[in-house]
C-alpha cells in the first residue's frame, strides 16, 4: 500500500501556524523539505515517491523534482506557479501588480469569502523562482492540471512548462474551473 502525507505549509489557510500575509515561495519550499526529512525517519518511507501540490505548492514540488529527480517517481503540479517572471508579466494583472507594489499589499476576497492579504515581499520572493530553465530535469511522469478560467496560473503558463518537459507528460484543462477547484 501507499502512505499519503498531507500538510498545510506555514503561513497558509488550514491548520498551519503563521499568517497568510507572510507566505513566500521560500517558506513553502522549506516546509516541503522539512516534511520530506521527517518522512525519511518513518518506517513506511520509500523512495522514489510521488509529489502533488497546488499553486505555490506546485512550484515547490517541481523545484524539488528538478533538484532531486532521482527521488521523485511522479509529479502532479496543480494550477502551478511556473515562474515569478511570468506571474509579473501578465498584462491582464498589470494594474493589480502596480497597485500591489505601490501600496505594499494585495488584498482580495477568496472563493470561500476569506479576505486574503499578501505583502509585496511575497512577489519579490517569487521572482527568485522559475521552473523553465531546468524543466528538462523533469524526466519522471508529470501530470499538469489547471482550470480553464484560472486567473492566477493560466493554462498558457502551464503550456509553456509542458512544452519544456522532456518525458511522459499530460496537461489537462478543467472546463469552467478557476484557480481553486474541487
Amino acid at each position: 500500500g501507499y502512505t499519503t502525507v498531507l500538510f498545510d505549509t506555514t503561513n497558509t489557510f488550514g491548520e498551519s501556524d503563521g499568517k497568510y500575509e507572510d507566505a513566500t515561495t521560500t517558506n513553502y519550499y522549506e516546509d516541503l523539505e522539512d516534511v520530506i526529512e521527517w518522512a525519511k525517519q518513518q518506517p513506511w518511507y520509500e523512495q522514489p515517491f510521488c509529489l502533488t501540490g497546488h499553486s505555490l505548492g506546485g512550484i515547490c514540488i517541481a523545484l524539488y523534482a528538478e533538484r532531486y529527480p532521482d527521488k521523485v517517481k511522479a509529479l502532479a503540479p496543480i494550477s502551478t506557479v511556473v515562474s515569478g517572471k511570468l506571474s509579473m508579466a501578465r498584462e491582464k494583472h498589470k494594474k493589480i501588480t502596480e497597485e500591489w507594489q505601490r501600496t505594499g499589499w494585495r488584498i482580495q476576497k477568496g472563493y470561500t469569502g476569506i479576505t486574503k492579504k499578501l505583502k509585496w515581499s511575497h512577489m519579490e520572493d517569487r521572482l527568485k523562482y522559475d521552473l523553465l530553465p531546468e524543466a528538462y530535469k523533469l524526466t519522471m511522469p508529470v501530470l499538469l492540471i489547471v482550470g480553464e478560467k484560472d486567473g492566477s496560473t493560466p493554462s498558457e503558463h502551464q503550456q509553456i512548462l509542458y512544452d519544456k518537459i522532456p518525458g511522459k507528460k499530460e496537461l489537462h484543462v478543467i472546463k469552467g474551473a478557476g484557480h481553486t477547484f474541487r
